[in-house]
């Protein structure tokens, strides 16, 4: 069968030209159609966050460039645009890499069933996205798995080796259509310049293609050798940085995983794959358990007597909290637009357990505030900090804000960084300066209360209330 004159290739959440199999296909054609859709119709509620739609706008600015600006920018139901312009333009061939949030597989698998029916059409789609496909890896009664340490090293590790990547096609003929809109119209950026203009600044994102492989690089030569124990601390550059490459698709894992599997075998590198299998792990229990983002993984959590407070909740966004590791870090999620994986954790298990709130109120804004936001991770991220999720850290490890911070920022660095209304006090009350006495404040400049917060919320008090609000799910399990 011969190629058709006119393929239509969909990027999605694979914003590059290398190791991009949907691209190498379309190219087989004499013409291609690039096309991208802002399909916020179709996603809803997980419509995309705005710190995610300011990497979009950079992300899709950079692959219009790389196909000589000729990326098709659309707007609107992808179910209806795409039967369109297979009509008008008369084309052959429609290719995608394939998503794997409930939202798309259920749009895509409708649209799918459409445009086969269409004669002469060919409706090719790829992985392009994952190391392994979420149906590939199963337990031996062909259940799915729900612990990582087996379904990544009896699974993923007993499966098919992650593929070599592809190169970058030499020639694209790409085609630009009359109606396309420009990036402009799809109004990705916020509307307060002021937040933009931080979120960009302070923090060094080359958002581009070349950009994701510089940066992999990078951590290659000068960050995977320290990984396993320095990615736990905040103030240090131990950590790839490559989350939101990977998820808008301008790296692919492949090439991440290669690339990291030439280097010497050692606990680092073994490490760092293993993080790449617990992405790849949100992933698969999102495709099999598609309710993860909004239902409790474990049932026994959904009488659990959560106390929200909206003060708290905006005191906890802020990061006016009082306790400065946790205001650290949502400092540095607001103006930057990325936080810490420790300190995720840190600022997740004090809004869930200290403050009693409600875990979706957290993965709400993240969501919003991450260029990273993935509803794998996200979801799957949270519910294992709540307790409630798949192979989570049980309700009862609740994260000490003072003495995480004492460990992994012991010097007040990272602190110092996005608190600076303390970066005059001593290392020894950095943490707590609730601590400190008179003479101690005052020379730091510190007037809690007045400069700097005092804690919303005795730790010690509210640990006990959380293991207290604890025992409700214990003794419903047990029923």
């Amino acid at each position: 069968m011969s190629s058709p004159k006119k393929s239509i290739l969909w990027f999605r959440q694979d914003l590059r030209l290398i190791d991009n199999p949907a691209l190498l296909k379309a190219i087989e054609s004499e013409e291609v159609i690039p096309l991208y859709i802002l399909d916020d119709d179709n996603a809803g509620k997980w419509k995309m966050g705005g710190a995610s739609r300011v990497w979009l706008h950079h992300a899709l600015d950079d692959l219009n460039k790389q196909l000589d600006g000729k990326l098709n920018l659309y707007q609107g139901k992808a179910d209806d645009i795409i039967p369109h312009l297979v009509s008008e333009y008369d084309v052959g061939a429609i290719h995608w890499n394939r998503c794997y949030e409930p939202w798309r597989i259920n749009r895509d698998t409708g649209l799918k069933s459409a445009l086969t029916s269409t004669e002469g059409l060919l409706v090719k789609t790829y992985n392009a996205s994952l190391l392994w496909e979420p149906w590939e890896i199963a337990k031996k009664d062909g259940t799915p798995y729900r612990v990582f340490t087996p379904y990544y090293r009896k699974g993923c590790l007993n499966a098919h080796p992650p593929a070599e990547p592809k190169p970058k096609p030499n020639n694209i003929n790409a085609t630009k259509l009359p109606c396309s809109l420009t990036l402009e119209a799809l109004s990705l950026l916020p509307t307060k310049p002021a937040w933009h203009q931080t979120i960009m600044s302070l923090d060094d994102w080359d958002i581009s293609e070349q950009g994701a492989h510089d940066r992999l690089n990078d951590f290659l030569d000068n960050g995977i050798n320290s990984y396993r124990q320095g990615r736990d601390f905040p103030a240090m550059k131990s950590v790839s940085g490559l989350s939101p490459y990977l998820h808008f698709g301008q790296i692919s894992p492949h090439t991440v995983w290669q690339a990291a599997s030439k280097l010497e075998a050692d606990k680092n590198r073994d490490h760092f794959l293993s993080e790449l299998g617990w992405r790849e792990f949100s992933y698969y229990l999102l495709y099999h358990f598609p309710t993860l983002p909004h239902d409790n993984f474990q049932a026994k959590f959904n009488d659990f007597p959560w106390q929200d407070d909206d003060g708290w909740l905006r005191a906890w966004q802020q990061g006016k909290t009082g306790v400065p590791m946790v205001d650290a870090g949502m400092r540095q999620l607001w103006q930057t637009g990325y936080m810490h994986n420790r300190v995720r954790m840190i600022v997740g298990s004090f809004l869930i357990k200290n403050l009693l709130i409600n875990w979706r109120h957290g993965q709400d804004w993240f969501w919003d505030c991450l260029f990273d936001a993935d509803l794998a991770s996200n979801a799957a991220s949270w519910q294992w900090v709540a307790g409630s999720g798949a192979d989570a850290a049980p309700y009862f490890r609740i994260f000490n804000p003072v003495t995480q911070g004492q460990k992994f920022d012991p010097n007040g660095d990272y602190i110092r960084q996005y608190v600076p209304e303390l970066k005059d006090m001593p290392n020894k009350y950095i943490h707590c300066p609730w601590e400190a006495d008179f003479s101690t404040l005052r020379e730091a400049n510190v007037m809690l209360g007045k400069t700097y917060p005092s804690p919303i919320v005795d730790l010690k008090e509210s640990r006990q209330r959380a293991l207290e609000a604890y025992q409700v799910v214990k003794s419903d399990s047990a029923a």
